[in-house]
């Protein structure tokens, strides 16, 4: 059960961080499109839905092995969205 409750933690912070990157962004460029960085925070609050979701969907299988396809999930589009805050 505690991998479960480390996952869960990782995808928190990790989204989490991304969110907080894109509001210091606003924050130090006034000219900044917010239509866009608000975009990119939308895009991540999905992302925490679903995989908080697939966490919850019966695992075929090992539960190790579910949570791993989880976590490689999460590095995959977490790098993408770090990529469209880095050409903000």
């Amino acid at each position: 059960m505690s991998s479960r409750k480390h996952l869960k933690k990782e995808i928190n912070d990790t989204l989490g961080a991304l969110i907080e990157e894109v509001y210091v962004k606003e924050l130090s460029s006034p000219e900044l499109d917010t239509k866009k960085s608000e975009k990119i925070i939308d895009e991540a609050i999905s992302l925490f839905d679903d995989l908080i979701q697939q966490m919850h969907n019966d695992a075929e299988g090992s539960a190790k092995k579910h949570y791993s396809i989880i976590r490689r999930s999460l590095q995959e589009k977490a790098s993408a969205l770090s990529g469209k805050i880095d050409k903000l």
